[in-house]
């Protein structure tokens, strides 16, 4: 063999090598993300290949799956009453993806995730069947909030305060996830994108809103907590009219004849006077209300119910004027409906907050549990006596102040409305707030609701979490403790 052979077949096996040893090493190191990958056309055949696991209310699904007429992919979901259930399963779709719980557990929905036994059998091919996911909504709680909220703009979370369950998430305007199934639903896809009230926006997580008066809540938690007032019926040391520290400007009432000048705090929550609370929260500082918020809730970023929610926000780096103003739930402070139940459910649960969740587990195709949440999983944010002060003062906002529209007979309601300025120089029609708890002295059932009315369509002086809000919660609580 001369030279020239001898490198030229040396030359070639070092191809060889080369090409085997890239091979091997997309096969054994690139394999799963490319097999993962979206652009990756089996990957979305495998997902639709047999009908999809369903998603749980109370022991039926609220899913489906149907045979789809043509291509390549067998199965398309399908939902029963998607509208009312939007907010809580989001939507599984062949040329969109999913969201909420249908893209977080779409592994197990559609048989492919590895916790599953034999995903995939080795020899057929086949995938394992597909498993469900149980929810905690309640069916009753949930139709009541969303034919409470009708054709308006907003969003309704329920909670079990003992439990942290998610009873009810309703979002308005909602959309039937099942119109955009399909891989032919481009203008049903489009119509959505281009409405102005965007339906496909979960407002009970992920729309943050000055929460307004509802905020004077946790200043009233921080107050009794630092002892800066030991009681809900100790007078305040709050002028009125109350000047903003460092200017010129002055914080209204927005009933100027309130008896507001030096309340009490339960007063003071009774006729949601803004100067009592406006000065509380300087007198705390920043620091100290920024501390109870955070205990409620505020600013957690990674608040999974499992769906992700957008942080709610107590802000920093504030001067003592604007300090006011996050008193009174301006300035920069921002709530979802999830946070304020969330508050109102800790109050009512003796200070102790425990996690909220809309899952309760996840199960495969035999029962068997993969992933469970475990209820009353709590954390305390108040003691039991500030607690207790709270919801007696809540009550009081019931029976004889602005939120008297969610009154339950025979059950203890306590609340507390909200009206947030909204827009430059408070320009458009302001947010409704209420959230409040409810209690059964005979079941000992309890709920915990918030509710915020984003654009009811009324004219602004008709605007007002007792008139708006108020009457969705009490709607709402009244079907949980039924």
């Amino acid at each position: 063999m001369n030279k020239t052979i001898r490198r030229t077949s040396v030359f070639v096996l070092v191809l060889v090598l080369a090409l085997l040893g890239r091979a091997t090493w997309v096969q054994a190191y690139e394999g799963k993300a490319l097999a993962n990958d979206s652009k990756n056309r089996r990957k979305t055949i495998a997902q639709y290949a047999q009908p999809l696991g369903n998603i749980v209310v109370a022991g039926s699904p609220v899913t489906g799956s149907k045979r789809t007429e043509s291509g390549d992919l067998a199965y398309e979901r399908s939902y029963a009453e998607g509208a009312l259930y939007s907010a809580v399963t989001g939507y599984s779709s062949q040329a969109y993806g999913a969201t909420q719980l249908e893209g977080i557990y779409s592994g197990i929905l559609d048989g492919t995730d590895d916790r599953l036994k034999n995903p995939v059998d080795a020899v057929t091919r086949k995938q394992q069947e597909p498993g469900t996911v149980v929810t905690t909504i309640d069916p009753d709680v949930q139709k009541a909030g969303y034919r409470a909220l009708g054709g308006t703009k907003g969003a309704a979370v329920a909670i079990d305060p003992a439990t942290g369950r998610i009873l009810a998430m309703v979002s308005t305007p909602s959309y039937d996830p099942g119109k955009i199934a399909g891989t032919t639903d481009g203008d049903a896809w489009q119509e959505l994108l281009d409405d102005p009230d965007k339906p496909l926006v979960n407002r009970a997580l992920r729309q943050p809103l000055p929460p307004g008066s509802t905020f004077k809540l946790v200043v009233a938690a921080a107050a009794l907590e630092d002892g800066l007032y030991s009681s809900v019926d100790v007078r305040t040391d709050s002028p009125d009219p109350y000047t903003l520290p460092n200017t010129r400007t002055v914080l209204p009432n927005e009933n100027r004849y309130a008896p507001c000048e030096d309340a009490t705090i339960r007063t003071a929550l009774r006729y949601s006077c803004n100067n009592v609370f406006g000065k509380m929260a300087a007198d705390l500082g920043q620091d100290k209300v920024r501390a109870m918020a955070e205990k409620f809730g505020f600013n957690d970023a990674e608040q999974d119910v499992p769906v992700r929610a957008y942080p709610s926000v107590y802000p920093s780096g504030m001067d003592a004027a604007q300090t006011a103003l996050t008193g009174i739930g301006q300035f920069d402070v921002t709530a979802t409906p999830l946070q304020m139940a969330m508050v109102s459910a800790a109050i009512s649960n003796d200070g102790r907050l425990a996690a909220p969740h809309m899952v309760s587990e996840v199960v495969d195709s035999d029962g068997d549990a993969l992933e469970s949440f475990d209820d009353g999983d709590a954390t305390r944010v108040v003691s039991e006596a500030t607690a207790e002060q709270l919801r007696s003062a809540m009550v009081t906002v019931v029976e004889e102040g602005t939120g008297s529209n969610a009154a339950v007979p025979g059950a203890e309601v306590g609340g507390k409305t909200g009206t947030a300025q909204h827009g430059e120089n408070n320009s458009k029609t302001p947010y409704a707030w209420f959230t409040s708890y409810a209690k059964d002295p005979a079941t000992g059932k309890q709920v915990a609701v918030a509710v915020l009315i984003e654009d009811s369509g009324a004219a602004r002086s008709e605007v007002s979490g007792n008139g708006l809000a108020a009457p969705v919660a009490r709607k709402m609580m009244a079907a949980a403790l039924k």
